[in-house]
């Protein structure tokens, strides 16, 4: 049967969403970009950045102009996420992670793509409408990312405005550090087993 460009847009940007909601080292690369970023106008910069970054790898990859061994690739996703969560948990604000968050995302972004290229390649690309597939995957991954991260800006918000006192600004930047190193601690240890996981996968 052939394929229609209608069908095959409809198919991997379902794939696209699926994978993103689905790759939980990715999803806790973005809560800690966003920790790091803010919600602000810094935030959709990193993200955008890390957008730009895994779009150019992905692309590359699925086309086969550039190759990585994948095993490796996972591991080092781990390790983005298990600095990023290092970096929140020191709270060093003048630090090149918080000070230049574009270039943390942008860099790891390249890694992530590869990762993204993987799936891709387990899925298989239609004969007919190749540029379409990967074009439209790549939108599902942007969609589900957006989604994603909307979602957690709806719930900081509204644990902001039931659990922080606004009248003592010492509490509040108390919770609001206690609760940025409690998910830093969480997605770091959970990271660092899936490189440890990863790392022993291919080294042994």
């Amino acid at each position: 049967q052939e394929e229609s460009f209608a069908a095959v847009a409809r198919q991997y940007s379902i794939l696209g969403i699926k994978h993103i909601l689905e790759g939980w080292d990715h999803l806790l690369f973005l809560i800690c970009l966003m920790l790091v970023a803010g919600i602000g106008k810094k935030l959709w910069i990193t993200i955008t950045g890390f957008t730009i970054a895994h779009s150019i790898t992905l692309a590359l990859s699925a086309l086969d102009v550039v190759r990585l061994p994948i095993p490796p690739v996972e591991a080092v996703i781990a390790l983005s996420v298990v600095y990023l969560a290092v970096e929140i948990a020191l709270q060093k604000k003048d630090s090149l992670t918080y000070r230049y968050p574009i270039a943390v995302s942008s860099s790891f972004g390249l890694l992530h793509g590869f990762g993204f290229a993987a799936v891709l390649s387990d899925i298989g690309l239609p004969q007919i409408e190749v540029v379409t597939s990967l074009l439209f995957f790549n939108v599902g991954v942007e969609l589900g990312q957006i989604i994603f991260v909307l979602g957690i800006l709806l719930l900081w918000l509204f644990i902001r405005k039931i659990s922080f006192d606004k009248n003592l600004n010492s509490k509040f930047k108390f919770k609001r550090v206690t609760l940025e190193k409690s998910v830093a601690y969480f997605c770091g240890c959970l990271a660092s087993f899936w490189m440890i996981e990863r790392l022993y996968g291919f080294l042994l």
